[in-house]
């Protein structure tokens, strides 16, 4: 499996040691509150959580990576491909714990992921699926490139569409 890299990060696939600091994250209810449902995750929905992550690339030859801060080797988060079966595109995605917010390594993962995602993975459109009053997710797709192609239906919520096309 790939791991990518960037100053601050490594990305890399998820390891079962993973679950302290994932279900952590995945329980504050400030990182939860704009995604899915918005409800936080017990470390059991957490592990499941994981190991569709996992899944994924097995299924789609791509997916979601682990992020690694490189400086502490804590696990902050994960960032990559979301393709679920009828989903509306392959989506970029993005979760870090609240403690490493506000300083750009969302946008550093994610820009490293959607590099890699079309010179590697041959993807041409990319979108972001954001609920309208997450501020902090649109600034980081705006900072990617992406631009607001409309909104969509999921899961009863209307979440926006932001997207990108690859250049080349």
């Amino acid at each position: 499996m790939i791991t990518l890299e960037t100053d601050r990060l490594i990305l890399r696939m998820f390891k079962k040691e993973d679950i302290d600091a994932y279900s952590a994250i995945c329980a504050d209810p400030e990182v939860t509150r704009y995604l899915g449902d918005g409800k936080t995750l017990s470390r059991t929905d957490a592990w499941r959580q994981m190991a569709a992550i996992l899944g994924t690339w097995q299924l789609r030859g791509y997916g979601t990576w682990a992020v690694e801060e490189k400086g502490s080797g804590q696990l902050i988060g994960r960032v990559g491909f979301i393709h679920p079966e009828d989903w509306p595109g392959i989506e970029i995605g993005w979760v870090l714990a609240r403690s490493h917010w506000g300083r750009g390594l969302a946008t550093e993962a994610a820009r490293t992921c959607l590099a890699h995602g079309f010179s590697d993975f041959g993807l041409t459109h990319v979108i972001s699926l954001i609920h309208p009053e997450n501020r902090r997710s649109i600034a980081v797709a705006e900072r990617l490139g992406e631009v607001l192609e409309g909104s969509t239906e999921l899961f009863g919520h209307r979440p926006l569409v932001y997207g990108i096309r690859n250049a080349v």
